[in-house]
């Protein structure tokens, strides 16, 4: 069984067909799905799904481009949202410079807010950074004492994911890996040890080739595990077996 480690089944994109996309997950192969939280009413709709499908899970989190959540009474409500037992991370927080939609030192404050929320609260978090490796790293290394970490939809060189690992942190790869000619994802894959990815879709985001440009689901996960499978020059079996455990562990999930 496939595990999808973030993906996004509250968008709206999903509204015309949720439910029978969802209930067909197990019979195409797909185990275990965790959607994640952008922000409070995402989390919400989050939990809502998790409590509805059993295979489903959840994160608690504001994402840097959610500022209006950015506030003492917001964290106050993903520390309450994050005690539910479907919650099984705080997420997705981190820096995003590219869309430039909250003041950085806002972002920069929420991330290392909420690394303290899960740290409070002893969960892993799910890290997003775009355009903003730097500072990301610079937070982790002041802020990060342990407890679990991952790095979600890794786009980074094959050098920055020598430092993620040597804090301690896991790396999520998506569909992008799959995407003609992106050298520096296929030559971090091929740097990362098997041990330490897991699988993502961002659905609706990001679909891997063929589905390229169309909305993605964990019904594509497949594609990613091939081609890391073929980076890696193992079976696709193997890298689902291995990252599927990767996954459970980092979540705390029991089988």
């Amino acid at each position: 069984m496939l595990f999808d480690t973030h993906a996004h089944y509250d968008d709206k994109q999903f509204d015309p067909d949720r439910e029978e996309l969802l209930s067909s997950m197990e019979e195409n192969g797909v185990g275990f799905i965790v959607n994640a939280g952008c922000s409070i009413d995402s989390t919400k709709r989050g939990i809502a799904l998790a409590e509805k499908y059993n295979f489903m899970y959840a994160t608690a989190g504001i994402h840097p481009n959610c500022g209006g959540d950015m506030t003492e009474q917001g964290f106050n409500e993903i520390r309450e949202l994050a005690k539910h037992p479907k919650i099984k991370a705080i997420g997705e927080i981190g820096l995003d410079y590219y869309w430039d939609k909250v003041e950085k030192k806002l972002q920069q404050e929420a991330f290392a807010r909420q690394i303290h929320i899960a740290g409070e609260l002893n969960l892993p978090f799910v890290i997003h950074t775009r355009d903003a490796c730097k500072d990301t790293l610079d937070i982790l290394k002041s802020e990060y004492k342990g407890g679990g970490a991952l790095m979600h939809c890794f786009s980074e060189s094959r050098e920055t994911a020598k430092i993620v690992l040597d804090m301690g942190l896991k790396i999520a790869i998506g569909g992008t890996v799959t995407f003609n000619n992106n050298v520096r994802t296929v030559e971090a894959v091929k740097y990362i040890p098997l041990e330490d990815l897991v699988l993502e879709t961002d659905a609706p985001y990001l679909s891997p080739v063929p589905n390229r440009g169309k909305r993605n689901s964990s019904l594509n996960i497949h594609y990613t595990a091939e081609k890391i499978a073929e980076i890696k020059g193992v079976s696709p079996e193997l890298v689902e077996e291995i990252t599927t455990l990767n996954a459970m562990k980092f979540y705390r999930i029991e089988g």
